[in-house]
């Protein structure tokens, strides 16, 4: 099961600051949810619908709602609202066509 989140920096942030506290501070932030099993920051170009789109991979929609449900959940969560003007997420199931 995969969830999609997609981000829009804070207006008051640089893409480029974003993609620093993305990559470098958020990113060992997200790694400690409890069950995740993959995660991949997609970096989008300026100017983009989002500023960034996260691909986290867990067990089940189960699992995810229990790692956001936890302390460090609410943590990352947090992290994000406060460096974001908008979190959409999006629970999606993977159709892969080439790979």
């Amino acid at each position: 099961m995969k969830v999609m989140i997609g981000l829009v920096r804070r207006e008051d942030m640089s893409h480029e600051e974003f993609a620093q506290w993305w990559t470098q501070e958020h990113a060992p932030l997200a790694r400690t949810l409890p069950g995740v099993r993959r995660i991949r920051f997609n970096l989008l170009e300026e100017g983009a619908p989002f500023d960034g789109i996260a691909e986290l991979w867990f067990d089940s929609a189960e699992a995810a709602d229990a790692a956001y449900a936890t302390e460090i959940g609410k943590a990352v969560a947090a992290d994000s609202l406060a460096h974001v003007s908008s979190r959409v997420r999006m629970p999606v199931e993977e159709y892969e066509i080439l790979g």
